[in-house]
């Protein structure tokens, strides 16, 4: 049995690794790094967690210390497109050689270990190893879930730890209140090494607070207010910041406002550190950025926009969002988790609807389609259970193009790559 795993190429053991399903715990994490000579305390990390925003932040700070002239790795979960696209360079996703290259010596020390990693342990040494071998001068690692037990969270010094913000999410996982998953994303804080924290949450901050003085650890507070929008539009959004004025953003989400702030807050943390940003870098960096599924607009004719909003706190954030850039009523395509509150969405979401059409991401934790089309149903609202992706995109389309209103998708961004691929798909139809 080793021999024939051990000849897979590096996609095809990921799928073995995955049927091992997800388990907390920094133990196999920390035996496969070992084995690998401790990777990811070779490279200057950024180790990123929270419950919303993780991405977006990522996505502007790497752009912007890529115009500084430092070589960035990036690390996030779960893939978009293709698996690796959770591996970047310079905001470039790696090549299928790179990843197979790194995997063929991963792949025997997973199958000599005893209790054997998960598809998120293994992809996360991949990353960590990646990274050295590119000679990376710093890489943003994003947390998979939580923190303390995270499997990224295996970095002994990082440059710069970051919370963007905590709200319920995992609970299953990470326990059923504020606080108890705020100490689990906290648990990224190292002794004496910088953490920013960019919530607004009072109860999350005293923890963030209490846990980064037991550590010695300077804590930094994103100003909320130091960014201001002056124009808005589904092409672009103009900031006037208090340290470096003007910035232009093509991240158009209304919540992108509070993740920048988190970015400009980090450059200043960074310079402090010895790291040399310049103010051009910075205004390039932010125009430049790019991040796929954050209301990420599609088509433009019939207007289509994705949203990875999941839980509560993403789909208020959508919500709002939609008040900013849209005006009358839309179709909304959207499939979710299982362990989301997703009763919560109908109530939320409810006065932008004429229809919503309900799917099953591609995941084995998806709510099924017909429960999530009868929370809709139960406040009034008009919906379809579609089952597949496909069946979805071509009802909602089609509804969206005959009632001549957006059409909006939102949920988990297990869902992306299917709903990427179709769109392409319908518009190389219409061309034939």
């Amino acid at each position: 049995m080793l021999q024939s795993v051990t000849a897979m190429n590096g996609f095809e053991y990921i799928k073995i690794a995955a049927e091992r399903g997800s388990k907390l715990g920094l133990e196999r994490i920390t035996e496969l790094c070992r084995r690998l000579g401790n990777p990811q305390n070779k490279t200057n990390i950024i180790h990123i967690a929270g419950t919303n925003g993780k991405g977006s932040f990522g996505a502007m700070l790497s752009a912007v210390l890529s115009e500084s002239g430092y070589k960035v790795g990036g690390f996030s979960s779960p893939a978009l497109t293709d698996l690796t696209d959770s591996f970047r360079i310079n905001g470039d996703s790696i090549s299928a050689d790179d990843f197979n290259e790194v995997m063929a010596d991963i792949i025997p020390i997973c199958e000599d270990m005893a209790d054997k990693p998960t598809e998120f342990e293994v992809l996360t040494a991949a990353a960590y190893e990646l990274f050295r071998r590119k000679n990376c001068d710093i890489a943003l690692i994003e947390c998979g879930m939580g923190g303390e037990t995270d499997s990224t969270n295996v970095v002994n010094q990082p440059v710069l730890s970051v919370i963007t913000n905590i709200a319920l999410d995992h609970t299953a996982f990470l326990g059923g209140t504020i606080s108890e998953i705020a100490r689990c994303k906290a648990g990224i804080i190292k002794p004496s090494r910088p953490v920013l924290y960019g919530g607004n949450d009072d109860e999350t901050l005293e923890i963030i607070r209490s846990i980064s003085q037991k550590n010695g650890s300077q804590l930094t507070l994103a100003d909320k207010d130091r960014v201001t929008v002056l124009e808005s539009s589904i092409d672009s959004v103009v900031y006037s910041d208090k340290a470096f004025g003007r910035l232009e953003s093509p991240l158009i989400g209304s919540y992108q406002k509070y993740n920048l702030a988190n970015v400009l807050t980090a450059v200043e943390i960074l310079r402090s550190e010895g790291m040399n940003i310049p103010e051009n870098a910075v205004k390039s960096g932010i125009s430049k950025a790019v991040w796929q599924g954050r209301f990420e607009v599609v088509s433009r004719n019939p207007l289509i926009i994705y949203d990875g909003a999941h839980n509560p706190d993403g789909i208020i954030q959508a919500a709002e969002s939609i008040s900013t850039y849209i005006s009358g009523k839309i179709a909304l395509l959207i499939g979710v988790m299982a362990d989301k509150e997703y009763g919560l969405y109908p109530e939320i979401l409810g006065k932008f609807i004429d229809k919503a059409f309900t799917v099953i991401p591609d995941n084995p934790r998806s709510l099924d389609s017909d429960t999530l089309a009868a929370s809709f149903e139960e406040k009034g609202i008009a919906a379809l259970s579609c089952g597949s992706g496909e069946n979805g995109l071509t009802q909602a389309l089609e509804y969206a193009k005959k009632r001549n209103i957006p059409l909006i998708a939102l949920g988990s961004l297990y869902m992306y790559g299917e709903f990427r691929r179709e769109i392409m798909n319908h518009e190389l139809r219409i061309m034939n």
